[in-house]
């Protein structure tokens, strides 16, 4: 399996790394000048990858390494609604705006959402936030799609769309409020080449949030449940728009807490999709 990861180096500076067995072969013993978006944007990421390999051999534990967000100067946009579980929670959060939400599930174009710059993006074990003004946050963990400039799907990571779910209740115009803001979107841990995933209907996600040392959420969802393609969500994000640092595109989510949960101060957000990897984030406030 091919994956790539950013990590901070001895000095704090962001280097590229190829993640193999637990292990992360830095890239600037061969390539220092080698970024990620460089890798991404080539017509053939997986044979880079594979000509880089050979070239290392010195390695770092993956357990002493610190794992930055693997993002360079990429856009985060997401979709919404892609799940009909989403649907249903996006109805809870307002009566008024329920007819809008069931509409955009079945409509022709897709929901999509400017998300983050790289600045707000947490990547591995770097808190996420919820706001101050806020009651009601969530994480919604998405299968998150990894895009060149071009707008080909190169690779796929995981990402936490984090919610303030009585925001966006409260008018559905309040949506940036409730889903941009400093430390709003987790990514990580690492990207995985287009080439190394199984059927896509087969890939589980796993989301698990940890209160003072107790489960206080738990569930599992897979793509199989998704009502949208990811062709449809790329064309519709392509359409009259150009990414040329590439993007990175969150699909939606079909996990969702209860309407009784919200997240606190202290909790420790886990989400695992199969032939990624699990992104950990604790939960601050702004």
């Amino acid at each position: 399996m091919q994956q790539l990861v950013r990590f901070a180096d001895a000095e704090g500076q962001p280097q590229l790394g190829i993640l193999e067995s637990q292990r992360v072969f830095p890239v600037a013993a061969v390539r220092p000048e080698l970024r990620l978006f460089d890798v991404l944007e080539d017509a053939e990421p997986a044979r880079v990858v594979a000509e880089l390999r050979e070239s290392l051999s010195e390695w770092i534990a993956l357990e002493d390494v610190r794992l930055l967000a693997p993002i360079d100067n990429q856009e985060v946009w997401a979709a919404g609604v892609t799940y009909k579980r989403s649907q249903k929670a996006r109805m809870d959060e307002s009566e008024g705006a329920a007819r809008f939400y069931d509409m955009v599930y079945t409509a022709p174009r897709p929901e999509l959402f400017f998300k983050a710059t790289p600045h707000r993006v947490a990547g591995p074990e770097q808190p996420v936030r919820i706001r101050s003004d806020s009651k009601w946050n969530v994480p919604e963990p998405e299968f998150t799609l990894v895009l060149n400039s071009r707008l080909e799907l190169v690779g796929y990571t995981i990402g936490n769309d984090m919610s303030s779910r009585d925001i966006e209740g409260e008018n559905p115009l309040y949506l940036p409020q409730a889903k941009v803001y400093d430390g709003c979107c987790g990514l990580g841990p690492a990207v995985t080449l287009i080439d190394d995933l199984p059927p896509l209907p087969e890939v589980g996600i796993r989301l698990k949030i940890t209160r003072a040392g107790a489960e206080a959420f738990s569930g599992r969802t897979d793509l199989g449940q998704m009502a949208r393609t990811f062709d449809d969500l790329i064309g519709y994000l392509g359409r009259d728009n150009s990414f040329p640092n590439g993007a990175f595109l969150l699909t939606g989510t079909g996990l969702v807490p209860p309407n009784e949960f919200t997240l606190a101060v202290g909790d420790i957000v886990e989400i695992e999709i199969d032939a990624i990897g699990r992104l950990m984030n604790p939960v601050e406030q702004g």
